[in-house]
This record gives C-alpha cells, sequence and structure tokens, in this order.
C-alpha cells in the first residue's frame, strides 16, 4: 500500500510517500513559509536530485495541492495518478487521556483532537490544518491519525499522576503524557526483534536522544513510564528546553529579571539545555567541536546532559525490575559516539561493556555491546514516518 505521511506544522509540511509493504520511500519533502510572502517546496524523489522551487503558499491548502503535483509531475513525479496514493497517515502530537492508539479520522476524531489543544497549542492547531487541507483535496481517500502520546497510555496511575490536588486531574486532566511515542514503539520492537528477545517477555530501554529528548521504559512491548510529562518540557536537558527544574525557580527568576510567565516560559523552552548552559549551540557537533577546544563551559553542558539521561536509566531500570537491553536513537543516539560511550561507562555496574570500534559507527543500525556484555545495547535508527505509514495500514 502507498502510504503519504504528513507532519504539518503552524508554517511547514512534512512529508513522505511511501511503500508499507517494501519499506521504500517513494519520496521525501517539505514545504516551507506557509503564508508568508515567499515559500519554498523541496521534493526529493527516490534515488533522485531534490527540485526547489520558491512559491507563494497562502495556507496549508495551498502546500497540499503542490506536494500531490510534485507527487504526480511526469518530469519529477513518483506516481502516474493520485488514485495510487491509498491512505494518508498524520502525525498528530497530543491525543489526552482519548485516543490509546492510532484511529480512522472523522468529524467526531477532529473534534476530539481540537479538545486537546489547550494540551499542545503550538502543534494539535497545525496538525489539525493539514488533515483538513489533505480531506479537502482527497475526499475519497481513508486518513489516520497517529499519535505522539498514544503509546505512552498504558503508563500506570502512580507513573502519570501528579502530588497536586486531583481536582486539578478532575478539571484540565493534568497529569504526564510522554512525547515521541511513534519513535519509543518503532525502536523498541526493532530492538527486540535485533537482539532476538521476545518483545511480549522484554524490559527494554530506549534513549530517543535528540534536540528534543527522552527516555521510555518498556515492558513486554508497553510503555510503563517515559521522562517527558505533561508537556515536552520536562524530562531530560535538551538542545534549548532545561528539562526537569525546581518549579520555584520560575517564581525566583521572574521577581529578580522582572519577566512575565510567557518570557520565563519561552526562556525555559528556547534559551536553556545545553545551548543555555554552553553558551555555544543546541547542536551537539558543535559542543563536541568546543569541547575538544578546550571550552569549559561545552564540557559541563554535555556532562550535565549525559548525567541526566544515566540518572532517567537507572531510575527506570529499578521501576522495571532489571533490564534486557538499552537503545539508542535518533540525532544524538545515532550519532555521537562520545555521548554513548559516557553514558555506558556509568552503567558499568549492570555488567555492560562497549565494543569501541562498533561504537565508532553513526547512523547505522549495529550492536554495540561485546558478546559478554550482560545488558544488550545497540543503535537503532528510528523512523517514524515508516512507523506512521505501518499505523495506517494496520488500522485500515
Amino acid at each position: 500500500m502507498k502510504v503519504l505521511v504528513i507532519n504539518c506544522g503552524s508554517s511547514s509540511l512534512k512529508y513522505q510517500l511511501i511503500d508499507s509493504d517494501t519499506k521504500q520511500v517513494l519520496a521525501v519533502g517539505i514545504c516551507e513559509r506557509i503564508g508568508l510572502e515567499i515559500g519554498v517546496i523541496k521534493h526529493t524523489p527516490a534515488g533522485r536530485d531534490r527540485i526547489e522551487n520558491k512559491v507563494k503558499m497562502d495556507n496549508h491548502e495551498v502546500a497540499v495541492s503542490l506536494v500531490l503535483n510534485a507527487l504526480t509531475d511526469k518530469e519529477y513525479g513518483v506516481i502516474s495518478d493520485l488514485s495510487e496514493i491509498q491512505a494518508v497517515g498524520h502525525r498528530v502530537v497530543h491525543g489526552g487521556e482519548k485516543f490509546a492508539s492510532s484511529t480512522v479520522i472523522t468529524e467526531e476524531v477532529i473534534q476530539a483532537i481540537e479538545e486537546c489543544n489547550d494540551l499542545a497549542p503550538l502543534h494539535n492547531p497545525a496538525n489539525l490544518i493539514g488533515i483538513r487541507a489533505c480531506m479537502s483535496l482527497m475526499k475519497d481517500v481513508p486518513m489516520v491519525a497517529v499519535f505522539d502520546t498514544a503509546f505512552h497510555q498504558t503508563m500506570p496511575e502512580e507513573a502519570y499522576l501528579y502530588a497536586l490536588p486531583t481536582e486539578y486531574y478532575d478539571k484540565y486532566k493534568i497529569r504526564k503524557y510522554g512525547f515521541h511515542g511513534t519513535s519509543h514503539s518503532y525502536v523498541s520492537e526493532r530492538m527486540a526483534d535485533f537482539c532476538g528477545l521476545d518483545i511480549k517477555n522484554s524490559k527494554i530501554i530506549v534513549c530517543h536522544l535528540g534536540n528534543g529528548a527522552s527516555i521510555s521504559a518498556v515492558v513486554n512491548g508497553k510503555s510503563i513510564d517515559t521522562s517527558m510529562g505533561f508537556t515536552p518540557l520536562s524530562g531530560l536537558v535538551m538542545g534549548t528546553r532545561s528539562g526537569d527544574i525546581d518549579p520555584s525557580i520560575i517564581e525566583f527568576i521572574a521577581k529578580k529579571e522582572n519577566k512575565n510567565l510567557d518570557e520565563i516560559m519561552h526562556l525555559l523552552n528556547k534559551e536553556s539545555g545545553v545551548q543555555g548552559m554552553s553558551q555555544v549551540s543546541s547542536d551537539f557537533r558543535d559542543i563536541n567541536e568546543a569541547m575538544n577546544n578546550g571550552n569549559e563551559k561545552a564540557r559541563i553542558a554535555f556532562n550535565v546532559f549525559v548525567y541526566r539521561v544515566v540518572k532517567y536509566i537507572g531510575g527506570f531500570i529499578a521501576s522495571m525490575n532489571g533490564v534486557d537491553a538499552i537503545a539508542f536513537t535518533a540525532g544524538v543516539g545515532e550519532n555521537d559516539p562520545k555521548v554513548r560511550y559516557d553514558v555506558c561507562k556509568y552503567l558499568g555496574f549492570l555488567g555492560i561493556t562497549i565494543d569501541q570500534e562498533a561504537n565508532k559507527l553513526r547512523g547505522e543500525e549495529v550492536m554495540l555491546s561485546t558478546p559478554d556484555s550482560k545488558v544488550k545495547v545497540a543503535v537503532i535508527p528510528t523512523n517514524e514516518e515508516l512507523a506512521i505509514a505501518r499505523e495506517t495500514v494496520a488500522i485500515l
């Protein structure tokens, strides 16, 4: 089945056309600067050079139309007719408690997603714009919503409830939701296969380490805990996000710096993390280069990041009462050997030993642990688009 995967932002639209049977990506692209004076569409057919065109895109419906035109173009298209697209899978960030799995999109589903807008005000409205645009232009094509939060809906109460007055959960559903669920689901399943484990009888830690980062504890194929919480701000130190902090810091900085709540939240989301600590960059390639040049702030930021990862892994191993395998994925997890080595060095007490040659590889599926290691450690490149395509096919 050919599935068009759509990941819609407020001013962008990423897409891939995937053959779910062969796992082949037929085309990949992005529309940027939607709603601005001049936009751009970047379209890359499989095995060919990227085509880039500047064009005015007043709204997301125009962007979707351009995508469909690109896919069927006689010169650089990959299908002869739109009827070859048999389904559309939409990434939706927040499904709240309403959606514990992917679902076929109906008007009732759209309304339920809208009701979660307060929980993801920067993402859900944009996701809905993409859904409506596709439904307008592809009226007879079935569409599926795949939620970032759905995989973590199996967390028990002791993992997802906050120690706040219960009225705030009852009225506003303030609780831990977790994110990156599509990635955690895909990687945990692939990790079990790669290591020869039975997913139904396994304890796996997934470390999704990128500019946004989260860790999950997966027991028998189900998430029992994860590091992100009510929003993606909590948990690990990230590229520009602070991760866990004492909430009183918000009041303290507000009073000392005369900042309002919006300014404080911008600081925590956009000016903190390894970028804020290092004053260098949110990109770990730049952090590593700065460390190699003797930058002390970069070294400290790197070490704080690693330490927080280790603390969450240790805590989740305790909550799972053991661990069979640890997977590294996403931009940093797949491509930064030093992060992987330093994390595993902390975990030597578990009997983990790392193959130094294997750890030099970047962006490849590889077993990092040696044969005598008591816990299997591997790099499993994430593939959220393929996971969305598979979910779409399974639901339909």
